[in-house]
């Protein structure tokens, strides 16, 4: 069946955990285009959420980093942290593993890809899943591409990554929905922790909505890291989405810098003309 939804979002931990120190109406208005993508989405009438993530440390550590892993569970908890904290209540979220096992073994035909058939999920999932799935009740196969422990996966290979997921979800019958999350540049867990940059973002955004491969793939990560900080390697989420829609333009419905979530917070959905 393909793909019936395919769109990005943020996930900062601040989005839900420190909303009641944040502006009303960068709250509200955040929320509102959240909101919208979890309609889009619902309307797309999926059989499965595949979300591609970028995991802090939650499951994987430096004894083992796999550079792609694919979920293959009955079932995941989260959030891993403190729910009080993330503002997120302790929940089981449903998984699709014949599903999952399909799209790991058409994938693999083309990408090495690890899998787990256990995963707690942090932030970098339970958010987004917050306000998309609020009665998680639509399966989910999480992907996590390592952003965080170097050497990380090279940008032409992120989008070879999403390209061979395509691939794989255009091969099953069920209709699928996908969701890159990741933060565009921030400096998490550091002194400059809040800080933004806005125009690199802005940047960011035009050449993933023109769905610009060539521009999308120049980044350095020495580039990154000193224009983004180490949270803007989490690009490669996006560029994977990019990869699975080749050829499709993208609309940015929503991007506001938002300090106190310490993240240019993100709505965006691909155009996928033709999908039915």
């Amino acid at each position: 069946m393909s793909l019936v939804f395919a769109g990005v979002c943020s996930h900062g931990p601040g989005i839900t955990g420190r909303k009641a120190m944040a502006d009303s109406d960068d709250v509200s208005s955040l929320y509102a285009a959240m909101d919208g993508m979890r309609q889009a989405i619902e309307a797309s009438r999926p059989d499965a959420l595949v979300v591609i993530a970028a995991e802090h440390f939650a499951n994987f550590f430096m004894n083992n980093m796999p550079a792609y892993c694919i979920g293959m569970g009955e079932e995941y908890e989260g959030p891993i942290e403190d729910p009080a904290w993330l503002g997120i209540p302790r929940t089981q979220v449903p998984g699709a593993p014949d599903l999952s096992r399909r799209l790991i073994e058409h994938t693999l035909q083309e990408v090495d890809v690890a899998y787990a058939q256990e995963w707690k999920f942090d932030h970098g999932i339970m958010v987004p899943l917050h306000f998309l799935t609020p009665r998680y009740d639509l399966p989910i196969i999480p992907v996590n591409i390592n952003c965080q422990g170097p050497p990380i996966t090279p940008l032409h290979r992120a989008w070879a990554f999403g390209q061979a997921l395509r691939r794989a979800c255009d091969a099953v019958p069920e209709r699928i929905a996908l969701v890159g999350t990741g933060g565009i540049s921030h400096w998490p867990a550091t002194p400059d922790s809040g800080k933004i940059n806005e125009a690199w973002d802005r940047d960011f955004l035009e050449r993933w909505a023109r769905n610009d491969r060539e521009r999308l793939l120049e980044y350095t990560d020495e580039q990154t890291y000193f224009e983004a900080g180490q949270g803007g390697f989490e690009i490669r989420t996006f560029i994977a989405v990019s990869g699975a829609t080749e050829g499709c333009s993208a609309t940015v419905h929503y991007y506001r810098p938002i300090p106190i979530f310490a993240v240019g917070c993100t709505v965006g959905i691909v155009n996928l003309a033709g999908q039915s």
